[in-house]
């Protein structure tokens, strides 16, 4: 199986229950949901003709819509190539959950990786058990989606992006129907807005949450 390839990069996750960590970061282009906030807004759309062979997408020096198609086996070869020392992939998009993402999370999981998902909890989650799901639920988006609770009953962390009130209303109305006992739940400052921060805070103190500041932005690092 293929996968529309945005970019792939080693760093250091800055978000939820994997910050801190050494990751290599898997970016699948194609995302239909429209977060207005979006900051990869160049994965949106999957356009033929900017499919590119990888060696353009690895020399990239800025955020593009250019694309390349890789096969799991194809990637692990691009990990040892590029001497990348990471075992913690993030699989990221776009909307990495459009695709059938089990046979890649299990291909990285027989050569010794561990991965995570990243998805707007908006897709069915095709994943095998091991792999971690981060789903950050996006609500009342553009393109007209809607959370699905099988996402949110998948979840082994919700990571909710937060900026106003409403959104910890729309997420304890998405909570109402899930069971959170073995779950994290993250609130997210959107843009890392002062205001966001501090309602962000005061609602994990309230509800016993945990937050997630985007420690990348903040670092300057992808």
């Amino acid at each position: 199986m293929l996968y529309k390839v945005n970019e792939i990069f080693e760093t250091i996750q800055g978000e939820g229950s994997f910050t801190g960590v050494p990751a290599i970061f898997v970016r699948l282009q194609g995302c239909p949901v429209g977060c207005a906030w979006c900051d990869t807004k160049h994965t949106w759309l999957v356009n033929p003709e900017l499919e590119v062979k990888l060696d353009k997408v690895m020399a990239k020096a800025a955020d593009t819509e250019q694309w390349t198609s890789l096969s799991a086996e194809q990637m692990l070869t691009l990990f040892e190539s590029e001497g990348y020392q990471a075992r913690h992939v993030v699989i990221t998009g776009g909307e990495p959950c459009m695709y059938d993402l089990k046979p890649l999370c299990n291909t990285l999981h027989n050569a010794g990786y561990q991965t995570q998902i990243e998805t707007s909890g908006t897709f069915e989650i095709l994943v095998p058990p091991e792999s971690w799901v981060t789903v950050s639920p996006k609500v009342n988006m553009k393109g007209g989606y809607k959370v699905l609770q099988s996402a949110l009953d998948r979840a082994d962390e919700i990571k909710h992006p937060v900026a106003m009130d409403k959104h910890i209303e729309q997420l304890l109305q998405l909570l109402n129907d899930t069971d959170t006992g073995n779950k994290l739940i993250y609130l997210q400052p959107i843009s890392q807005q002062a205001k966001a921060t501090a309602l962000a805070i005061a609602y994990c103190k309230k509800y016993n949450w945990r937050l997630s500041v985007q420690v990348h932005k903040y670092l300057g690092i992808e």
